[in-house]
């Protein structure tokens, strides 16, 4: 960890335990993340769930498609007794299934239902059904995924009104699960679902350890899936991250990294040293530049010119500042500089970068927002609406964006353990670790792997997304 959760440690320790548990204490897990890169044979294990049990309602349109993404994620499945079809699909796509018996004692990992075909509200009643069954048996750290219909392009008001609930389930289901595991919707619209791969691998991994709570959508993709590659899917991309010397931004650049991509380091002149530590380290290209500053995005594309020729392929917008007080207490300048640096300076790059061609069809711009600018909190006016608008940009210029086959997508963390949050007082940090469904804070790792997603190259169905990575945060949830 970033900084040391002394609590998570003593409730998982073998006196803090029973402890715990005898004072009725919450006790969250330590989450299961993807381990360190270099460690193949971990990684390998580490990647996807070992079992998935799934089920489905009416004609469950999304499974024939979903077995093949399974066998391509080499993830073995169970039928729920509901929905035998299920085994013919599994063995038509090359992975062997059988039937989910939960007094055999299995542990899937994952539970996935296809929701997709429920029309009216007693209908869902088949949810209830199927988790009833399976819900008790889920593994340490497991996963749950429904998968249903944009409620805007259902045939009628009343698949509509169903669809539309789901929401209300799966939010609600994620705050009952314990040990680890997480609860999305994923609403796909028909022409998004040959694009499901890069989202079942995300939340089907460790990759989304502490994204729970989430509702969502694949739309009509923007750009074209290219072939499938999943070690080092960003290998031959350029990325840049604004931010990059420390704390998330740092972790957003090592994960990018990982996946392949050469990424281009920004942050501020003092962060000179710490910068270039980080590019050297990433085999990257560091770039010493005030992302306010008029020349910015001169600067930007000049260094692009001379570093990666062929083009732009991901923006991470995660430079931000903080600057709190009450708004009584705040000055003008502790206004406008929040604002300027979280919300002006990237809608800056974002034109200059365009208007330059920089930004090429295919390319992926993901914004940093914030619970805060979701929720709202007190003495950050300043921060919060920087926050909020981060989030305005991505609902703008998602469909202006899809025009050129350019997707925009923001995340939204909660508590993340940075040096930052460290440095909060004590009860205020314990609030606001264990405020959401998993008990515990982030790490800027999770956040970093939420952007690694929504930049794959398969992630072409993904626009106009806000994605909390939060632990589902009971702030504005």
């Amino acid at each position: 960890m970033t900084t040391s959760d002394r609590y998570l440690a003593f409730a998982n320790s073998a006196v803090g335990s029973r402890l715990a548990d005898a004072l009725g204490l919450p006790r969250p897990v330590p989450l299961e993340r993807m381990p360190d890169y270099g460690d193949e044979v971990a990684e390998a294990r580490a990647i996807h769930a070992p079992l998935a049990v799934v089920g489905g309602a009416g004609d469950a349109p999304l499974l024939p498609g979903l077995a093949r993404e399974l066998h391509w994620l080499g993830i073995p499945s169970l039928a729920h007794a509901g929905r035998l079809g299920w085994i013919s699909y599994a063995n038509k796509a090359g992975t062997m299934s059988g039937r989910f018996n939960a007094n055999e004692g299995v542990r899937p990992k994952a539970l996935l239902f296809d929701a997709s075909a429920i029309a009216d509200t007693g209908a869902l009643a088949s949810l209830y059904t199927f988790f009833h069954d399976t819900l008790a048996s889920l593994d340490r750290c497991g996963r749950v995924l429904v998968l249903g219909l944009p409620p805007s392009i259902a045939a009628t008001p009343h698949a509509s009104t169903a669809q539309r609930a789901l929401e209300g389930f799966v939010r609600s289901l994620a705050k009952e699960l314990r040990r680890g595991a997480t609860a999305q919707l994923l609403y796909i619209a028909p022409r998004a679902r040959e694009s499901l791969h890069s989202t079942l691998r995300f939340f089907l991994s460790p990759r989304a350890a502490y994204v729970s709570g989430q509702a969502i959508t694949l739309q009509n993709p923007v750009f074209e899936t290219p072939p499938m590659r999943d070690r080092r899917p960003l290998a031959g991309q350029v990325a840049v991250v604004t931010g990059a010397a420390r704390g998330i931004g740092e972790a957003i650049a090592t994960v990018l990294a990982r996946d392949g991509a050469h990424v281009v380091c920004v942050d501020i002149p003092a962060a000179q040293d710490a910068l270039s530590t980080v590019a050297t380290r990433l085999d990257g290209s560091a770039l010493a530049c005030d992302i306010t500053s008029p020349e910015a995005g001169a600067t930007l594309i000049a260094h692009l010119s001379a570093h990666a020729p062929q083009g732009l392929d991901i923006l991470v917008h995660n430079a931000g500042v903080t600057r709190d007080k009450t708004l009584v207490r705040m000055s003008d300048a502790q206004w406008q500089s929040v604002l300027d640096i979280n919300v002006g300076a990237p809608q800056r790059l974002n034109s200059a970068l365009l208007d330059a061609g920089a930004l090429r069809a295919g390319s992926r711009v993901v914004g940093v927002a914030s619970i805060s600018g979701i929720a709202g909190n007190r003495g950050q006016t300043n921060y919060a609406t920087s926050k909020a608008a981060v989030i305005g940009m991505v609902e703008a210029w998602s469909p202006i964006l899809a025009e050129r086959q350019i997707s925009i997508n923001a995340v939204a963390p909660g508590f993340i353990e940075t040096k930052m949050t460290a440095a909060v007082p004590f009860a205020i940090r314990e609030a606001g670790r264990r405020m959401n469904s998993l008990g515990q804070g982030g790490q800027p790792v999770d956040v970093a792997e939420a952007i690694a997603w929504l930049a794959h190259p398969a992630s072409g169905a993904l626009t106009g997304q806000v994605v909390r990575v939060c632990g589902q945060s009971l702030l504005g949830a």
